[in-house]
């Protein structure tokens, strides 16, 4: 396994993920198990965020001393079904700013489309956390972070509910740096890139879509 794949392994995760298999599943507790669960990945991801010595007055003292990040990351939702995951990150890192990335696999050109791209001007050099519910291919989360890295933004990482063996292959065949943290390396994928036994299409589930 990747010294770059973080699999995160919580009894808590694995039992939102059995409902989040379910089909029987609706889409509003699908939505919330999705925000609830990318909240824990966030927290699993920035461990190791630096932080810096402060002190605040307390209501029993004067002063005590406390820890403050230094420099908050910034959260890039890979749409649709990555906006799925921003608000639940931002309940863990209420502080940061957020961007969104619209990158689509057209089958007809065998290649990504990017129809919407806007990230905070201040990005160069910040911790990018990418949220996508599922790897599959790897392409699109690929083209994503070539155009992140266009921005000379700092480290990324990448938080899923779902990954691929041949999507996470794929990605650090082009980007080994990235960190990779998720729930689940699913079986198998079909010819219609659908992870087995997987969650379904995210972004349908969410949006009651098909």
């Amino acid at each position: 396994m990747s010294k770059n794949f973080i699999l995160v392994n919580h009894p808590v995760l694995k039992h939102k993920l059995s409902f989040m298999r379910d089909k029987k599943t609706g889409s509003h507790d699908f939505r919330e198990l999705l925000r609830e669960m990318s909240r824990l990945l966030a927290y699993e991801a920035t461990r190791d965020l630096e932080t810096k010595e402060d002190s605040v007055d307390t209501p029993l003292t004067k002063k005590a001393k406390v820890e403050r990040i230094i420099a908050p990351p910034i959260i890039v939702s890979i749409m649709r079904a990555g906006n799925g995951m921003l608000d639940g990150i931002l309940q863990t890192l209420p502080f940061c700013s957020a961007g969104h990335i619209g990158i689509y696999r057209d089958k007809f050109i065998n290649n990504t489309v990017e129809y919407y791209f806007k990230i905070p001007e201040d990005s160069k050099g910040k911790l990018v956390l990418l949220a996508d519910p599922i790897l599959a291919t790897g392409d699109t989360a690929i083209a994503c972070i070539d155009r992140l890295k266009q921005y000379e933004v700092g480290k990324i990482k990448m938080l899923s509910i779902l990954v691929s063996s041949e999507g996470l292959e794929r990605l650090h065949h082009f980007h080994p740096d990235v960190e990779v943290y998720a729930l689940s390396k699913e079986e198998e994928m079909n010819e219609n890139g659908f992870l087995l036994p997987g969650i379904g299409d995210a972004g349908n589930r969410l949006y009651q879509t098909n």
